[in-house]
């Protein structure tokens, strides 16, 4: 409740809120099968584009790691908000596309649970690898097959082995 009304006064339209809630349960969903905080999963998913405040461009996730910590939250809530975007970003993507040089791939559980969950929330409706891939088709990623080799790696590792 404190996550929502902080998003609020940052300025985050409705739909990120709604996205952002959507993204949050996606992510309780996904994470009941780890052993992970759930109070850390369900601020950073709540907080994950809190960054959209102020940009809807790619580096609002860096944005909102920033705000993040400005606001008081961990270092670990912000690794997760910065790392969110697509299935991770490379440093050589992110110096592609003009983010400060780093590696921004989820590493942690949680940072791949956020992450993920984000890709499966299109909105706030729920959608398959399929929609996902479709869709970054059509933002031209420039290695498009590593960013999808990677969607699928992490789709396994969190979901596909316990729905067997």
């Amino acid at each position: 409740v404190m996550v929502i009304k902080l998003l609020k006064e940052e300025g985050c339209p409705d739909w990120v809120i709604e996205h952002s809630l959507a993204v949050c349960n996606k992510a309780k969903e996904i994470s009941k099968n780890f052993d992970v905080s759930q109070e850390l999963i369900e601020e950073a998913a709540l907080l994950h584009d809190i960054g959209r405040s102020k940009t809807n461009d790619i580096d609002h996730a860096i944005i909102g790691a920033n705000l993040a910590i400005e606001k008081g939250f961990s270092n670990e809530v912000a690794s997760i908000i910065e790392k969110h975007v697509g299935s991770g970003i490379s440093k050589k993507e992110a110096i592609e596309l003009g983010l400060p040089e780093k590696d921004y791939i989820p590493s942690t559980v949680e940072e791949k649970i956020i992450s993920h969950a984000d890709n499966l929330i299109h909105g706030i409706e729920e959608v398959d690898i399929e929609f996902i891939v479709n869709k970054w088709k059509n933002y031209q990623i420039n290695n498009l097959e590593e960013s999808i080799d990677r969607l699928k790696k992490v789709h396994e590792e969190l979901i596909t082995r316990f729905e067997k």
